[in-house]
């Protein structure tokens, strides 16, 4: 079976519940697909389904940009950590200049290759862990990146430095290790989730800009 074989038997084409404008590959059942993936992917290395959910970060992200086309459009926009691949798709349906997706999971690009030919957007892979590196981008998103601390720790340096040569988008749905900085919040909504993958309904979601603290 193929990574894209596997993505459609696992998975139905659906609408995340922020963002009714774009269509998704998406797990219904957390639990199938999970049990799935541990005797498919732990055969390839690979990482659990992240890319199988439209978790908040992202859906906010995309949400904000739709309303605000304005804010993309003519612009090289880069998606980092991209799972699905809702923000990198949204910015394309925006009119985004191009828009670049990257993940460190093979599967998480195998799906948003294939959400983005379902949506008939123009969203190049990237692949490999872009850290320590200054992306050549105007607009940098990042979804839900600080669910631990390790990586919290890792990343959000990073993220600093790249806001001094690009615009740095950070979305948080209140992790514990987010970022304790004085940020500027573009967008604030209550985003709809399954009570399996949050234990909650919704999350209050804060979408950040990392611009204003960079210099």
């Amino acid at each position: 079976m193929t990574p894209q074989e596997f993505i459609a038997q696992s998975t139905i084409v659906e609408k995340a519940p922020l963002v009714p404008e774009l269509s998704l590959h998406l797990a219904t059942e957390i639990t199938p697909i999970w049990l799935a993936s541990e005797s498919y992917l732990e055969q390839l290395g690979i990482e659990p389904p992240f890319w199988a959910f439209a978790w908040p970060g992202s859906q906010l992200i995309a949400r904000f940009i739709i309303d605000n086309p304005e804010r993309v459009r003519n612009l090289r926009v880069l998606d980092v950590a991209c799972g699905c691949g809702l923000a990198a798709i949204a910015a394309a349906y925006a009119g985004a200049k191009t828009v670049e997706a990257n993940d460190i999971d093979p599967m998480a690009l195998e799906a948003t290759s294939l959400n983005a030919s379902l949506n008939s957007t123009p969203v190049h892979i990237r692949a490999g862990d872009m850290i320590g590196t200054i992306p050549d981008c105007d607009l940098m998103v990042v979804g839900d990146v600080c669910y631990n601390e390790a990586m919290a720790a890792r990343i959000v340096p990073w993220l600093l430095a790249c806001a001094k040569s690009c615009e740095v988008w950070l979305c948080d749905p209140g992790r514990h290790y987010a970022p304790k900085l004085s940020l500027k919040v573009l967008a604030r909504y209550d985003v709809p989730t399954a009570q399996e993958l949050e234990s909650a309904t919704s999350r209050s979601t804060t979408l950040f800009s990392l611009r204003d603290i960079s210099g």
